[in-house]
Formats: C-alpha cells, structure tokens, sequence
C-alpha cells in the first residue's frame, strides 16, 4: 500500500481509503455487523488506514459500525466523519452547520465512534445559511479543545475554501467514484 500526507497537515494515510457508507446505509441492503466489521478488518489486514463515515449514515448506524470495528486499531488508523445535516425522527430534513448543531453532532460521533478525537472532520455540504466563518471558528474551537485533529469541507467551491482557510487551514475532500 502506497501512502500519502494530506496537504500540510501532517495526517498520513493510506492512497485508498475505504468509504464504510454502503455497509449499513445508502443503496442496497445493509450487511450484517459481523460482516461489515469483517470488511473493516480486512481493509485494515491490507494496508488501508483512511476510513470515512458520516453523522447522516443511519444516522449514526454507520459510525457505530466503524467504532466498534476500528476500536482495536484506533493508533494505527485515520477514521473521518462528517456532519452538516439536520435530523429529525431519524431523517436527514434539510442542512445544519450553526455551531451548536456541530457540536452537538462531535460530541455524538465522538460517542458512536468509541474514540476521544475524530481526526478528520468535514462538512458534509455547505449550509448557505451558516457563514462559513462561523463554521471554521467553531472547527477551529474543537481542535484546540482536542475532539478533532483536522477539518474539512465537501463539495466547496473555491471562494468558500479560501474564506474558511483563513480562518484555520482547512482540508478539501472530494469523490472518486467509478
């Protein structure tokens, strides 16, 4: 396995990473726990060390697949996860990044994922709503308290980028799908 620094901020991960949505949420039927932690394990016996879930998948189902397979590797592995929409009754209605919903959605991964930090958090989807100033502030805030490591953002144009890099140099994620 090939590996790779992100930008500049020291975070090492593997080139592929493994995205565990399709696992317990998204298209098609979930697969069991034992056999979605027999994935993760196998991801993890061949190389990969960058694995992505998100508050909305489930919600939360997702991340508590991951936390519960990654827990005996959490030194050895990078887990991402994401936040940015808001629930009701279980269903993702609409966004959400004001800075208490972040918060309230760290404290809840953080939780779900069995784990004191999450390295890599990321906006699912700008909320236009939400100054993104506002966001990176509140971002910023978690790393120095130290329930994150990094930030990001998804699907964030240029401008928007620039403006929350200002703020605190900021990760862009984007997709690779076949």
């Amino acid at each position: 396995m090939k590996y790779r620094t992100l930008g500049r901020s020291g975070l090492t991960v593997s080139a592929l990473g493994m995205g565990a949505m399709n696992l317990s949420f998204g298209t098609g039927k979930a697969v069991d726990d034992n056999t979605g932690i027999n994935v993760l394990h196998a991801a993890v016996d061949r190389g990969i060390t960058f694995f992505d879930t998100a508050q909305a998948y489930g919600p939360y189902i997702n991340e508590k697949l991951v936390g519960k397979a990654l827990q005996p590797y959490r030194d050895k592995v990078v887990i991402a996860t994401k936040f940015g929409f808001k629930l009701e009754d279980g269903v993702t209605t609409g966004l959400d990044s004001r800075p208490e919903n972040i918060r309230a959605v760290a404290e809840a991964s953080l939780k779900s994922l069995k784990t004191d930090y999450i390295d890599l958090f990321y906006q699912h989807r700008v909320d236009p709503c939400v100054p993104i100033e506002e966001v990176a502030g509140t971002l910023q805030d978690l790393i120095k308290e130290g329930k994150i490591r990094h930030y990001g953002l998804s699907e964030a144009g240029a401008d928007t980028i620039r403006r929350a890099h200002a703020i605190h140099p900021v990760y862009k994620y984007g997709e690779l799908r076949p």
